[in-house]
């Protein structure tokens, strides 16, 4: 398996697929970063020569990948509960953010449904 910025992306995939294993690259960046390092995208992982792996990583250190990325997106969180913005709220009360509905869905935010007395009628 090769590593790169400190995950084991799979050997029996396109390397275009297998970049997106990495947390921050998707499809369209993943064939960005192959473009650039001259690799063809439909070559297997393990096909890979060490050169052509080194040209990739190159590639994957221009952009904001993995724990530098998740630690953005942590603090730019943090910063919306310090000020007390709406989203700030909705995240600290582990509520949908982005303005769904909330009546009879958002379990995964909310979790388990809790029964509620007196409500039949």
């Amino acid at each position: 398996m090769a590593r790169i910025k400190g995950v084991d992306i799979p050997n029996d995939k396109h390397i275009v697929i297998s970049l997106t294993y990495i947390y921050g690259i998707g499809r369209n960046i993943a064939k960005k970063i192959v473009e650039a390092a001259k690799v063809e995208p439909t070559k297997k992982t393990k096909d890979l020569t060490n050169d052509e792996l080194n040209a990739i990583r190159d590639e994957v250190n221009k952009y904001v990948v993995e724990g530098d990325l998740r630690r953005d997106v942590n603090m730019n969180i943090k910063t919306k509960m310090e000020i007390n913005s709406y989203q700030g709220v909705r995240h600290k009360k582990g509520l949908p953010v982005r303005g769904q509905k909330t009546r009879s869905n958002a379990r995964t935010r909310k979790g388990k449904g809790k029964t509620v007395a007196n409500k039949k009628k």
